[in-house]
């Protein structure tokens, strides 16, 4: 199993930016806690909705609103686990997310490449994403292959299927991607399952993880809630990350987009927690600020950098392994 290196440890081996302190990071906590149980998230899914009543939770049917109370929140985040295992169809390229440890993966997913033959710029296909499954296998710095580009030549109802299998033939690393239903989930367990053995070893050695991404500000859809009980009820990795965007989705101060952020994530941690009680999760970030002057999101900013810092101290304050992308 690969053990990566430690950031962040109080020793002189450790490099680490601690942007919050213990009291702010109560302040944004607290913060989070009550948008939860008196503003509450938009839930577009029904089965989502019956699991956050059956829960103890506030519903209102006809808005569609959820209000979580603080302890069905905060019993959530107790019980998902601290470390997640990601394995490679090669074990020397096993990953386990705990205790700061740092590791570095591919982002995705891109809609076009630069045709590295012809220098096109092209919208990009099935073979690129196996190209570029190829490409991360190949490098030792790559720890997972989220799964860079997605196949625009195959039908877009089954885009992520495709994408899976073409990652899947193509890297011996833990394959990483969001999909959109559960028939697309189903369909990716399944395929996982056909390749460890069945879904009993494809728990113990999950070779695939999920990603999914609520609707900022404060909004479940139906995509998102159906893959995080699909994945939940598999015993499966899922990556639950906010895209919210500081003075746009979200307050345009630092305090007010990680309390936006924060409630996006901890709600999508909560349903994976009811459907199936220590779940493993990943603490997810793409959130940065919005461009004011284009009215786009900044990413390899100074503004970006400050808030995926703030998000790695909140998702270390909750135990959590985080993922942040955007640097």
């Amino acid at each position: 199993m690969r053990r990566n290196p430690h950031a962040g440890r109080q020793r002189l081996d450790g490099l680490g930016l601690q942007v919050l302190t213990e009291d702010e990071m109560e302040d944004i906590h607290l913060g989070t806690l009550e948008v939860l149980e008196r503003t509450g998230v938009f839930v577009e899914d029904d089965e989502a909705t019956e699991v956050f009543h059956g829960a103890g939770c506030t519903v209102d049917r006809d808005r569609r609103m959820v209000k979580i109370p603080a302890h069905v929140v905060e019993d959530s985040i107790l019980s998902a686990p601290a470390s997640v295992f990601l394995a490679g169809r090669d074990a020397s390229h096993d990953v386990l997310l705990n205790s700061n440890r740092v590791g570095f993966t591919t982002f995705g997913t891109g809609l076009k490449v630069v045709d590295a033959h012809t220098g096109e710029h092209r919208i990009s296909t099935k073979k690129d994403v196996g190209d570029a499954a190829k490409l991360a296998d190949a490098l030792g710095e790559i720890d997972v292959y989220q799964i860079a580009v997605t196949a625009r030549d195959v039908p877009s109802r089954t885009a992520s299927i495709h994408d899976f299998e073409a990652a899947l033939l193509n890297t011996t690393k833990c394959v990483g991607a969001g999909t959109l239903s559960t028939f697309d989930t189903e369909k990716v367990i399944g395929m996982a399952a056909a390749v460890v053995g069945g879904r009993d070893l494809l728990r113990e050695r999950p070779i695939v993880f999920f990603g999914v991404c609520p609707v900022s500000p404060l909004k479940l859809t139906t995509e998102v809630c159906e893959v995080i009980i699909a994945a939940a009820r598999a015993g499966l990795p899922n990556n639950i990350l906010s895209m919210a965007m500081s003075g746009g989705s979200a307050p345009v101060n630092l305090a007010g987009t990680l309390v936006t952020h924060n409630v996006e994530v901890l709600s999508g941690i909560t349903l994976a927690q009811l459907v199936r009680r220590g779940t493993p999760v990943i603490y997810g970030s793409s959130t940065t600020a919005m461009d004011l002057r284009f009215g786009t999101a900044s990413v390899g900013t100074p503004e970006c950098a400050v808030i995926s810092a703030g998000v790695a101290c909140l998702a270390r304050q909750y135990r959590l392994p985080s993922y942040v992308a955007g640097l």
